[in-house]
């Protein structure tokens, strides 16, 4: 019997050479609009790059047309959103709120509750530093987002994870870290009356 060798694993195009999506092109023709409405370039210049947006394939061709300009805020560059229970307990939803890339969560002696089921975000990974102390922190994301618990420290109070792996394309992970203290950390999908409420008012702000 006569052994054919195997073929080379196909090695990864460099990141510059992977395709482009029709949304990374729609987010270069965005930059370069809002870079002409500040007067940075001009109408000609405008149409000229559109245009080689649109005919671009890679993300090298689309990294040229704005290699030039500024890069636009990012919610990942921002302050992280800080919550903190004290005496009284902190929360943070479920009407629509603007998630940044990084919260992070100390359960005090009140306790904390995110709860992410009405937010739109474009993130691809959002970082919750979560700490339990005395009253415990409860994170609440949708059903379509997953969840990244290996980097928590259960504690005394211990990490109770209710998420399933069943993730949409386009929706953020949470990247859970931190330490679930005395009090305990969960991070879970809605429960039944939290459900009720979001099919009674699935517009609330």
């Amino acid at each position: 019997m006569t052994v054919q060798p195997s073929e080379p694993s196909p090695r990864p195009a460099p990141s510059g050479e992977l395709r482009a999506s029709h949304d990374d092109r729609e987010a270069v023709v965005e930059q370069l609009r809002d870079a002409a409405a500040e007067g940075r370039i001009d109408f000609d210049e405008l149409e000229s790059r559109l245009e080689q947006a649109l005919r671009s394939r890679t993300h090298a061709e689309l990294a040229v047309l704005t290699a030039d300009l500024p890069r636009p805020d990012s919610p990942e560059s921002g302050p992280p959103l800080v919550l903190k229970g004290g005496m009284y307990g902190a929360s943070r939803g479920p009407g629509r709120w603007d998630v940044p890339g990084h919260v992070i969560a100390h359960g005090g002696v009140g306790g904390v509750k995110v709860d992410f089921t009405r937010v739109e975000c474009r993130l691809t990974e959002v970082a919750v530093e979560a700490y339990g102390e005395t009253s415990g922190v409860t994170i609440v994301i949708p059903d379509a987002w997953v969840a990244d618990t290996t980097g928590m420290d259960p504690g005394v109070g211990g990490l109770t994870d209710k998420t399933t792996t069943d993730r949409l394309p386009g929706t953020p992970l949470i990247r859970l870290t931190g330490s679930g203290g005395a009090g305990g950390v969960v991070i879970r999908h809605p429960n039944r009356r939290e459900r009720r409420k979001l099919d009674s008012n699935p517009t609330q702000s």
